[in-house]
């Protein structure tokens, strides 16, 4: 992969000084939580503009905290979609080119049966007015590779594409990576890259856990030779070392 293809999200504290000596981006996850977009928004927003004067950062990641795009409160709903936009409108400020944000899927609140056709609804309208971006659904709760590529493929818009979060996969599915990985590659716009033991979500390096990491970026490649990679791990500087080690910049 190239060395532009590599993004580090700022979850990890070194992110900056490791994207900087690998030549890559950063994903801004500051916004993961909606209130750096409210109170506490100038100073979050002091604090990426600041990175952004070394680096670029082409991803941005949106909030999710109590966001359910297929709620069934039409309160809550709005909330979502309130949120969002929000989240994408901060993408052009910032020189963000794709929006990652969750499905919501959470399989104590939500039947697949529910979640598959309202999420359709909400995507369609949510694309009525253009987010001017790219959203990139990510998996997170969700057992089946089947579930988002559903939704990508009924809501059938451009703008939608999906986020293959690996260490998620790992974590809370019982279908093996490279299956998602091969069933959803002609959607994969962004990978979230991270590995565990299959029995937490760590955000470890790729080289340690279960998850066949050289195996499946390899793979990737191959599938998906246009998408972004970010290293959504905790520690950047570990992971950039991995990554020149198994020869993945160029």
């Amino acid at each position: 992969m190239k060395r532009e293809q590599v993004l580090f999200s700022t979850i990890a504290e070194d992110a900056l000084p490791a994207a900087k000596r690998c030549g890559s981006g950063l994903e801004l996850a500051q916004f993961c939580t909606a209130y750096n977009m409210d109170e506490r928004f100038a100073q979050t927003d002091a604090e990426v503009k600041t990175m952004l004067k070394a680096l670029s950062a082409p991803v941005l990641h949106g909030p999710f905290n109590e966001l359910f795009p297929c709620a069934i409160d039409p309160k809550a709903r709005r909330l979502a979609a309130e949120r969002y936009r929000q989240a994408a409108e901060l993408c052009p400020v910032y020189g963000c080119v794709k929006l990652v944000l969750h499905g919501g899927y959470n399989p104590k609140l939500y039947y697949p049966m529910w979640y598959i056709p309202e999420s359709v609804k909400f995507w369609k309208s949510f694309l009525t007015q253009d987010p001017d971006v790219t959203v990139c659904l990510e998996n997170v709760f969700e057992e089946t590779p089947e579930m988002l590529l559903e939704i990508a493929e009924a809501v059938d818009d451009r703008r939608i594409r999906l986020c293959l979060d690996l260490g998620h996969v790992n974590a809370y599915s019982a279908v093996p990576a490279e299956t998602w990985l091969r069933i959803w590659a002609p959607y994969i716009s962004h990978f979230h890259v991270h590995n565990n033991p299959g029995t937490a979500d760590l955000h470890q390096c790729p080289g340690e856990g279960s998850l066949p990491m050289e195996e499946l970026l390899h793979l990737a490649e191959e599938l998906c030779p246009e998408a972004t990679y970010t290293m959504e791990v905790l520690e950047a500087e570990k992971t950039a070392k991995w990554l020149e080690d198994k020869g993945f910049l160029t």
